[in-house]
Order: structure tokens, then sequence, then C-alpha cells
């Protein structure tokens, strides 16, 4: 795998091949996109206000690379790919039961699998979360069913100015994993805890490979984010 990558299809074949990769800083060297592309791929602030090709790749990994996308490493979003999501399903979802359906979280999940997928403004108001400062205790919500790989993004959605030209971060298109990938590609015949080492081994293996030293500290920041 190259050291720097310059391109979102080269992104997409370095996240098959090391299989989760948080987006953005994740406490481990060189484990993250943000730290795999050229430094013209990452954050830059412009007159014209700011670049970001890795920022605009997302919508492209997601909806062509085949690769889940959530707040799956400690909160934090990132990419799994279809190799290693079951069993990181496997594992989340034995650790974060499936919410009681009279629950926020059990009816973020019902209004989900009604209408397939809502842009997370349109979730937060059809769930009632429309009084001041409810964003945040909505995404929170949102977040440990992320965590719990109940929900992932299945494309994000821009504004557009009067001339077309899109603007602004954009808006996650939320839906659940068994709508955007079925339900058969959640499965997996191992136990969670074999599940969780299986990860754990895989990813202390791709680190090192990096001749990065797999010290205590990073040993118990990759069990946190993943765990």
């Amino acid at each position: 795998m190259k050291n720097k990558i310059g391109s979102c299809p080269e992104l997409m074949e370095a996240i098959q091949e090391i299989g989760l990769v948080p987006l953005l800083d994740s406490g481990i060297p060189g484990f993250s996109a943000d730290e795999l592309v050229a430094p013209e791929c990452r954050y830059v602030r412009t007159d014209d206000g700011w670049e970001w090709p890795l920022w605009d790749w997302k919508g492209p990994i997601v909806t062509e690379g085949h690769f889940a996308y959530g707040k799956f490493f400690g909160g934090k979003a990132g990419f799994v790919s279809m190799e290693w999501w079951p069993d990181l399903c496997n594992y989340r979802r034995a650790k974060y039961p499936e919410p009681a359906e009279d629950s926020i979280e059990g009816t973020i999940l019902e209004i989900l699998r009604i209408n397939g997928s809502m842009i997370t403004r349109d979730l937060r108001s059809a769930c009632g979360f429309d009084g001041p400062k409810m964003r945040s205790r909505f995404d929170s919500y949102v977040t440990r069913l992320q965590m719990a790989c109940r929900v992932v993004t299945e494309d994000f959605v821009y504004p557009t100015d009067k001339h077309g030209n899109r603007y602004g971060w954009g808006w996650a298109l939320l839906t659940t994993p068994e709508h955007l990938f079925g339900r058969e590609n959640g499965l997996c015949d191992r136990t969670p805890e074999e599940s969780l080492q299986r990860i754990l081994a895989h990813l202390r293996h791709i680190i090192a490979s990096k001749n990065i030293f797999l010290s205590k500290q990073i040993r118990n920041q990759l069990i946190k984010i993943i765990s």
C-alpha cells in the first residue's frame, strides 16, 4: 500500500486492504484516512473558504466502494469494508443489545425502517427533537446506534445555491445496514469475542507493518476505539 494517497480510488483500495479505517485522528499514529492521504487532500483554508478532497470523497467511497460508514470508532466516524463488517457487527450488537421499541433509540430505528433512509435533520424532526439545544442530544442517540452497528450512512446530501453549486458540510443520509447491505451481509459464524479478537489481531498486524511500535498505550487505544 502506498504511503500517501492522492485520489479517491486509491483510498478505496487502502480501506479495502486495511478493513477498518477511522476518518480522522484515532489516537494511533498513521491509523486514519486523513493520515493516509497526501497533504493536498487534507483540509486547507483558501481565499474562498476551504478545500478538503478527503471530505468530498466520503460519499463516493460509501456509494461506489460498498463500505459501511458511521461513528464506529469510539464515537468517531470511519469506514469498514464488507469483509470486516460482519465481525464488527457481531461483536457490537452483542455489546449493545437492540433497544426497546418504546425507547428513543427504538423509535429512531422504527422510523428508519419505515422510511428506508432519511437525512439527519428530517429524522431528528420526525422523532420530535425540534426544540432548542435538542440537536446534540439527538446526535448522541444516533451515535450510540452507529456504535452498535444498527445505523449507517447511505450517502451525503448537500444544499445548493441559486447557481446549482453545493455548499456546506453536507447532511448524512442515514439508514439501517439491513436496508443498505441486506441482512445476510451482517451474518457471522463466530462468537462475539472471537470476532473482537480477530479484528484486534488484524489491526495490530496492520499497525505493526507501518513500523509503529505496539506500545501498551497504542494497544489500549486500539481496544478502546474498537471495543
